[in-house]
């Protein structure tokens, strides 16, 4: 009897535990399996000061892309997390801010804050850390460096401080009667001197004689006395080399006065964001500046459209520029090359990613382009425009194409440069 119970207490007892273990089995099937540990990409971005409105509409463009790199799976199968934090347009935070980004935070990966000003003091930072970095509208931050994990979102080319102004003052040389005389007034930051430096070159090989050529602080907020300066040099052509709040400035200080040269424009930042354009309104008649991205024909790229339409959803609740044309393309191809350059190496490792950047065709929003040795586009496709018959500050004049003649590059040309620069503001 003993034996017999014996047997059935064991059997009972296995029966038991092959039960529990099939429950814990099943259990376990119906959790969710942990989430991979997310990739943290870390960057700046102007969302104060004089780049907000621009560095508004590269935060809700990178957001979108997040999104939709998520909705994919992710990178190389893990989620991606963007960390940020506001740079206030103030080059002296960006070492600080990056720092504890790769340092505190931990993040993998990083994108460069917006403009040259704030990519110039990032450069050391990324070098000391071995990071690839892709910047976001820098103009010829690695002619010094030639660092190799630097790349460009820039469509100006292997030789961006001279394509800056190449299409402005070929525009100027084709004029008959030929001009002969240029003034050039720029902000004292680093992507003015070295905008202004290529526009010496293009205007020396024009054959032009410089008449002015003086820089003004940064902080300048009263641009009539360097007009009537400029104006007193009695020169054909004025070329500025400005950021947003003094393009602005400089425009509104020439009509007020009267100022008509034959030629106005050149690198002037913030007049291709529809939100300054709707501020100036008229006023931009004439201008010749630059675009980053139009909606013409051969600039529709595959998946442009989806994206600004994602973006244009969203623009007016957060305030920034409704149409996104320029920097909301921008933001989201230099987001698709770090993109690209992960999925491509298959691997996280910055000499890895580097080297598949600088092997391989890119293909993002902006078109399908590759990389020169100092991480510039090895082509130009730099779009230089004239603004004319702009009547009001309104939006619908500014969704509109026909108000922006693209100039240069032949290629991509809509119309010819109306000349001289009073016959377009009328």
């Amino acid at each position: 009897m003993g034996f017999l119970g014996g047997m059935v207490v064991t059997s009972l007892g296995n029966s038991v535990r092959a039960c529990l273990a099939a429950a814990a089995t099943i259990a376990a099937s119906a959790l969710p399996v942990q989430a991979a540990e997310p990739i943290k990409i870390g960057f700046s971005m102007a969302l104060t000061g004089g780049g907000a409105a621009n560095g508004k509409v590269a935060l809700i463009s990178l957001k979108i892309w997040e999104a939709d790199v998520n909705e994919k799976g992710g990178l190389l199968g893990r989620p991606v997390k963007l960390v940020y934090y506001d740079d206030q347009t103030a080059p002296a935070q960006v070492p600080g801010i990056y720092t504890k980004l790769l340092e505190v935070d931990k993040v993998d990966l990083i994108l460069g804050p917006y403009s040259t000003i704030m990519n110039a003091p990032l450069m050391p930072i990324a070098m000391a850390h071995n990071m690839v970095l892709v910047s976001l509208t820098a103009l010829g931050v690695n002619e010094q460096f030639h660092y190799p994990k630097y790349f460009s979102s820039v469509q100006t080319g292997p030789n961006p401080t001279l394509v800056f102004s190449h299409g402005y003052f070929a525009a100027a040389a084709a004029q008959n009667p030929k001009p002969q005389t240029v003034a050039m007034a720029s902000s004292d930051q680093e992507f003015s001197r070295n905008a202004t430096d290529g526009a010496r070159e293009n205007a020396k090989a024009a054959g032009l004689k410089i008449v002015y050529d003086k820089s003004y602080p940064p902080t300048t907020a009263d641009f009539a006395p360097i007009v009537r300066a400029i104006q007193a040099t009695d020169p054909d052509l004025l070329y500025i080399a400005s950021y947003p709040p003094d393009s602005v400035g400089m425009l509104r200080a020439i009509s007020e006065i009267g100022f008509k040269p034959k030629m106005v424009g050149g690198s002037m930042v913030g007049l291709n964001n529809t939100t300054i354009k709707m501020q100036l309104g008229p006023l931009l008649n004439g201008v010749v500046g630059y675009e980053n991205w139009l909606p013409l024909k051969p600039l529709m790229f595959p998946g442009v459209e989806a994206m600004l339409k994602k973006y244009q959803a969203q623009a007016s609740a957060a305030g920034a520029d409704p149409l996104g044309y320029n920097t909301a393309t921008s933001a989201y191809a230099y987001a698709q090359v770090l993109e690209e350059g992960v999925e491509g190496a298959k691997s996280f490792d910055q000499d890895k990613i580097s080297s598949w950047l600088h092997h391989n065709e890119l293909h993002t929003v902006l078109g399908d382009f590759r990389f020169g040795a100092d991480g510039e586009w090895d082509q130009s496709r730099f779009l230089t425009v004239q603004y004319r018959n702009i009547t009001s500050k309104t939006l619908d004049q500014f969704s509109d194409p026909t108000k922006v003649a693209v100039i240069d590059p032949p290629a991509f040309k809509t119309g010819d440069l109306i000349y001289p620069y009073e016959k377009a503001v009328k």
